[in-house]
């Protein structure tokens, strides 16, 4: 047993600004935080729709619709932030002035990802829009929008995903991916919708119409969840929507399917940090659109009965559970042939896997899990619905674009991938089983020549040692709320020994530890979850390990405890 490799994040001169505690200070000097300029999180500091690119376009076609009293129609996906982006544009148009849309949510086993042409065919039968908004998708559905357009239906895209080398036919495309201003590039699916919400109000507040007037911060709550779940990058303006979320939905000003959906996760709204809504909310309305039908997820978030919304968000932890029953067969059968690779000294680089069992709405996350136990980029593949075809969904590593990669496996090898799409880090792609074998070898080929050899050995950012008198709980308390810590703005981790007075195994696989600190000759508990118990020595006197400082609540009691991420015995 070792620990991976640890970097500590280094901060030359520990930061004087006023109102922030050292510790805290030089946790986000070591973020990249210089100036305490950089701090604040108010909604005055978000960047001007302006920077949009095609904002006008969106906006004038958005007018003429309000204009003509257009049927519009919102098609979304299947995601957590697909899900959010459908129910923000659903409430946010209804708030300004506009007949409450419909929505269809492509069913991802019968239509697959986007706007297609079956999909248009099928709105006309069901909605007859005038007026299709995509959200979270549609920048790659060039024939979907080809199709829309003949048949009289007008387009806009709202999207955040990379373009392709040709850009649908639509009458607007709203896309921050289609300027280089850093400001709004890392924007969600739902980020993106909200700043059209947010342009189209200053025109009606402009020309004195109704809707002008509107409170769109009242949908933060939705835009916070689904950029945190989507795992986009928190820069600073997808901070400071998330932070303005959170503290909404802990001053109870949230819908009612967010607060059930905390609640079935034994999470006090009130007390909620950002890693809630990515950790308990995110997965039971992602286990709809995985293995059901997604609409489930976005009536749940539409709606205001409390009652009701409460018995929408039990159905779908219900469908999370037998998620979570499915990935775990999934897994396990993973990482046996993880293990088969490695004790053959034959782990690939780009590491596929495939088995005619797993399930096709599973086979994102399985990848996210086994990437995490390998530091490889993984694509997992499971049979489609169409027979012959395999549907597979891909996790990378920081180092490795993975949506690149898979351009560059269609460029050499033309008609191996029917279709892919995604970003730096996830991507998901379709292709004939038979093509399988020669895509696994072109995988691992295209990593291997565009990945640094570096990358593939791990190593933990840490913020170093945690002195004892820091380790307190206003201070596990302060550092769970004081930021909304995710993706390229890590919650804070540190590393370090210690000496261990007691411990035990509770939960069958979970080492529950009782830890001193000699500088305050005080105690801590700490624990470390899922450990391998065989390999783990009857008595242990000290310990080394990665850990986050966090809050254990134990019958309405509130104390600090050392969560280990990584942990050996000295």
């Amino acid at each position: 047993m070792k620990l991976p490799q640890i970097q500590r994040r280094e901060v030359q001169q520990l930061p004087q600004w006023e109102g922030i505690p050292p510790l805290l200070a030089r946790i986000l000097a070591g973020r990249g935080i210089k100036s305490p300029d950089e701090l604040p999180l108010g909604l005055d500091k978000l960047p001007a729709p302006t920077l949009m690119p095609a904002i006008d376009q969106a906006v004038a076609l958005l007018l003429e619709a309000r204009q003509q009293q257009s049927r519009i129609l919102v098609i979304g996906d299947y995601d957590a932030d697909g899900a959010t982006a459908t129910a923000l544009m659903l409430r946010g148009l209804a708030l300004l002035g506009y007949p409450t849309p419909g929505f269809l949510v492509p069913d991802r086993f019968e239509y697959g990802y986007g706007l297609s042409p079956e999909i248009v065919e099928l709105a006309r039968r069901e909605a007859d829009p005038q007026l299709i908004i995509t959200v979270d998708n549609g920048i790659a559905s060039v024939e979907g929008v080809a199709a829309a357009r003949a048949a009289g239906i007008k387009v806009l895209i709202t999207d955040h995903h990379l373009p392709g080398a040709q850009l649908p036919d639509a009458n607007a495309i709203v896309n921050p991916r289609l300027t280089n201003d850093p400001l709004l590039h890392n924007l969600a699916g739902v980020g993106v919708a909200f700043y059209v919400l947010l342009a189209l109000r200053k025109a009606l507040r402009e020309s004195n119409q109704s809707g002008g007037d509107a409170n769109l911060g009242n949908l933060l709550d939705l835009v916070a969840l689904g950029t945190f779940a989507d795992v986009v990058s928190l820069d600073r303006t997808n901070r400071i929507l998330v932070e303005q979320g959170v503290r909404r939905i802990r001053a109870g000003k949230c819908s009612p399917g967010i607060t059930a959906l905390l609640k079935l996760g034994n999470r006090e709204p009130s007390r909620i940090s950002a890693q809630d809504l990515g950790f308990v909310i995110g997965p039971r309305l992602n286990a709809a659109g995985r293995l059901a039908d997604m609409s489930s997820g976005i009536d749940c978030l539409l709606c205001d009965d409390p009652v009701r919304a409460q018995q929408m968000a039990e159905d779908l932890d219900s469908i999370n559970r037998e998620r979570r029953t499915i990935e775990q067969g999934m897994r396990d059968a993973a990482m046996h042939e993880v293990e088969r690779l490695l004790q053959r000294g034959d782990l690939p680089f780009g590491l596929c896997l495939h088995d005619d069992g797993w399930h096709e709405g599973v086979v994102g996350i399985l990848a996210s899990r086994v990437k995490e136990a390998t530091h490889r980029p993984v694509i997992a593949f499971a049979p489609a619905q169409e027979k012959g075809m395999l549907k597979g969904s891909g996790r990378s590593i920081p180092g490795l674009h993975l949506r690149d990669a898979l351009d560059a496996i269609a460029t050499r090898n033309p008609g191996m991938l029917n279709k892919f799409g995604g970003h730096a880090m996830a991507a998901g792609l379709s292709l004939k089983k038979e093509h399988l074998g020669d895509f696994t070898a072109a995988f691992n080929q295209i990593v291997t020549e565009l990945a640094p050899p570096e990358i593939f050995n791990p190593v933990i950012d840490t913020d170093g040692n945690l002195d004892d008198a820091d380790i307190t709980l206003a201070n596990a308390e302060m550092l769970n709320h004081a930021y909304p810590w995710g993706q390229n703005f890590p919650a804070p981790k540190f590393d370090g020994e210690f000496e261990v007075l007691s411990h035990r195994i509770v939960g069958e696989r979970h080492l529950k530890l009782t830890l001193g600190l000699p500088g305050t000759r005080g105690i801590i508990d700490a624990i470390h979850f899922n450990i391998d118990v065989p390999k783990w020595p009857g008595k242990i006197k000290r310990v080394s390990g990665i850990y986050r400082l966090d809050v254990n609540e134990f019958r309405g009691q509130r104390t600090a405890q050392l969560l280990f991420e990584h942990l050996i015995p000295l």
